[in-house]
């Protein structure tokens, strides 16, 4: 009971109260005027920072990653196609907690050395200096950030590691430890240089990746359409069957099946844990809440749109589940290469490389951004440098345990969150109001 409460077992349910709250509180807003959702997007930004699009493409280089590749194929594997409906569901409930989360991010950054820097940890500890409660504003902000240096090597770094060295060497035989030299040689040089220089080139290469994996799915898709339609009937008819019930509601909520997906679900949009607004910080929004519109964005792009992808190509590519078993890598590019040819997994391998190389530069520069919160002394970003190369390194072949580690660290990360979220619910309202 312990390990299930501490690897996330009671998320589902925080995270699905707190999203329809949200929805409720806000009144269907930014949704449900869309015409000042589209402005949000096109505005251009004000003021010092980088522009709100780096700042998406910087937080989307932290999501699209292994949970966009890996999480889906282990969706499917332990709840079936019916695993996809409940994607796309807590995805429409993840995206009023993004875009609140992003909105008090930008609300409460600090300008410091001529830069905007901000996260979760600035308005945790904001709230309660407000209050008089100072120890536990500096504890619990705190804590925070040192959960999200831990996410950040464990999670952002060795499971990011760990498929991209698998996915080199089950289709190109590139040996692990090459694998693990490489990623720390590309890494390592760009996350020295700082957000600035990680944040310029995921402004570019997460577009171009993106671009790529849509393209080549969607290629599948075309070719297998036949098969797109029942497709599309086994994800609604599975949804509700026993299987993914689970016998009931309560049974449903508590599943080993509902817990792992959800918790791979937040591994791909992070949307509620808190993370991404570290990224979204740094944007010259012309106020919090057209930043906060543009994490809408980033869910729909990450799960609607990549991970939804991912799935119908396994679903219409006739790859056999069972036979995989847990090696959900394998899984993903089996369906590729089984409609388009071998080509194809060499063209998945690459892609897999670059999404994991994205998200490595992306939750790097969490580590030092939430270290840097906690300590402004130079000697522990060297340090955090080092520990970075050496994860790097034992990525290649992680234990298991580091994916219970993860899931702990981004359960505690959400459950911090969501609490800090409903203290701040009338300042969010407000700032909405404002749109």
């Amino acid at each position: 009971m312990l390990r299930w409460l501490l690897t996330g077992g009671g998320i589902p349910i925080l995270l699905l109260l707190s999203g329809v709250f949200f929805w409720f509180y806000l009144g269907f807003r930014p949704f449900r005027t869309p015409k000042k959702l589209i402005c949000a997007l096109r505005g251009a930004g004000d003021g010092d920072g980088s522009s709100p699009f780096r700042a998406v493409m910087l937080a989307l280089a932290g999501t699209l990653g292994v949970g966009n590749l890996v999480g889906v194929a282990n969706a499917l594997w332990i709840g079936g196609a019916g695993a996809v409906f409940w994607m796309w569901v807590s995805a429409l409930v993840a995206t009023v907690l993004k875009y609140a989360e992003i909105l008090l991010a930008v609300s409460h950054r600090r300008l410091i050395g001529g830069r905007f820097v901000g996260g979760a940890y600035y308005y945790i500890k904001d709230w309660f200096l407000a209050h008089g409660w100072v120890r536990v504003g500096v504890l619990l902000s705190g804590i925070f950030a040192l959960l999200m240096v831990v996410d950040s090597l464990t999670m952002g770094c060795m499971i990011q590691v760990q498929a991209v060295s698998a996915a080199l060497e089950g289709v190109c035989g590139v040996p692990l430890w090459v694998s693990g030299v490489g990623l720390v040689i590309l890494t390592l040089p760009v996350i020295a240089r700082g957000s600035r220089g990680i944040s310029a080139l995921t402004e570019v290469l997460v577009p171009i990746m993106t671009a790529g994996y849509v393209i080549l799915s969607a290629a599948v898709l075309i070719l297998r359409r036949d098969a797109l339609g029942e497709a599309f009937l086994s994800i609604f008819r599975e949804a509700f069957s026993p299987k993914s019930v689970g016998g009931g509601v309560l049974g449903f909520l508590t599943s080993r099946a509902l817990r792992v997906g959800t918790m791979r679900g937040l591994l791909s949009n992070e949307a509620g844990c808190g993370t991404a607004p570290t990224a979204h910080a740094s944007a010259n929004a012309v106020s919090p809440a057209a930043q906060g519109v543009w994490g809408i964005f980033e869910v729909f792009v990450d799960t609607i749109l990549l991970c939804t992808a991912t799935a119908l190509v396994i679903l219409v590519s006739g790859s056999e589940i069972a036979l995989y078993g847990g090696d959900a890598m394998m899984l993903t590019i089996r369906a590729y290469a089984s409609v388009l040819g071998d080509w194809a997994g060499y063209f998945f391998s690459a892609a897999v490389l670059c999404f994991g190389y994205a998200t490595l530069l992306c939750w790097a520069n969490y580590g030092m951004e939430s270290l840097s919160f906690l300590s402004r002394r130079r000697i522990w970003r060297g340090a955090y440098l080092l520990a970075f190369a050496v994860c790097i390194c034992i990525g290649i072949s992680a234990p298991a345990f580091i994916w219970d580690l993860s899931d702990f660290a981004i359960a505690a990360l959400t459950s911090i969150n969501l609490t800090v979220l409903f203290l701040l619910r009338r300042e969010i309202k407000r700032e909405t109001d404002r749109l």
